[in-house]
């Protein structure tokens, strides 16, 4: 069963909701995905057809039972360690992932964290920790998806685009976070990267777009939701008056990856109910 108590049904239940398996034949890449956003990314590919490399950094365990998991519904999944920021690690990475599967067609650039300190009591170690996971981990995967992109091309029978780059960002590329500089600021460099990613690499026919989710709830954030206080204060930011959980970010995943989307290219696609439409704002400010 999912290690995320949010992905409610098993992985048999997943497939049925992709009859037409949009994503059969693709390799997909997700780091971070032993739980939380990346676990249900992960399951939502290999549901919708794709191989899927279950990257993770700790954790072991549960990067084995999710890819055992997909395997056991009939997918094809394998759970590879690898820091992010480690370049060696990511190329490691990237060399077993085209051992086993032979090629990526999909890039979802998930893993992230957080270090919150007030600006001024910020060390520089928490600056460099955020920075080198949180955008450093998205050059460094994107870099190695996109050469083999190149080196391949497109194959029509598989997909209209030569390769697919998914960056997992957040609403916070836009809403400033007081006490989470760091943060806030690698999200707005995956906006940038993202981006610029896109206008090089579109006439290759490979497209770049984000994910910015808004409040979603996964294991490491329960504090924010778990309780009816929390989340009524939490839903004071979220006009659509729910808060989101991690299948709203695979979902959106498949389809992103999808010749569905095929001319989307370039955007960030956020999935927050409505939180940047800043609702402090409905009555005036």
């Amino acid at each position: 069963m999912p290690n995320d108590p949010m992905i409610a049904i098993s992985q048999a239940d997943l497939v049925n909701q992709y009859p037409h398996s949009p994503l059969k034949g693709q390799a997909a890449l997700v780091t971070g995905a032993n739980s939380g956003i990346g676990e249900s990314i992960a399951r939502y590919l290999a549901a919708a057809g794709a191989k899927v490399v279950v990257n993770y950094v700790v954790n072991p365990e549960a990067a084995e039972a999710v890819a055992a998991d997909i395997r056991s519904a009939g997918g094809d999944a394998v759970a590879i360690a690898a820091d992010v920021s480690n370049e060696a690690e990511v190329q490691a990475m990237f060399k077993q992932m085209f051992d086993k599967f032979g090629t990526i067609d999909i890039m979802v650039n998930n893993a992230g964290l957080q270090r919150d300190a007030p600006f001024h009591e910020m060390t520089l170690e928490q600056w460099n920790f955020v920075l080198a996971v949180n955008l450093t981990g998205q050059f460094l995967c994107s870099r190695e998806a996109i050469r083999e992109f190149l080196r391949r091309g497109v194959r029509p029978e598989i997909s209209a685009a030569a390769g697919k780059v998914i960056c997992i960002s957040s609403v916070h590329e836009v809403i400033p976070w007081a006490g989470h500089a760091n943060y806030a600021s690698s999200k707005g460099g995956i906006f940038m990267l993202m981006k610029s990613l896109a206008q090089e690499y579109g006439p290759e026919k490979i497209r770049v777009n984000s994910i910015g989710p808004g409040a979603i709830k996964t294991p490491i954030n329960t504090s924010a939701w778990e309780s009816p206080d929390a989340e009524k204060k939490l839903l004071k930011l979220i006009p659509y008056g729910r808060v989101g959980i991690t299948p709203d970010i695979g979902k959106t995943a498949v389809w992103l990856a999808s010749d569905e989307s095929d001319y989307v290219h370039g955007v960030t696609l956020f999935v927050d109910g409505g939180m940047t439409c800043y609702p402090g704002f409905a009555t005036g400010g």
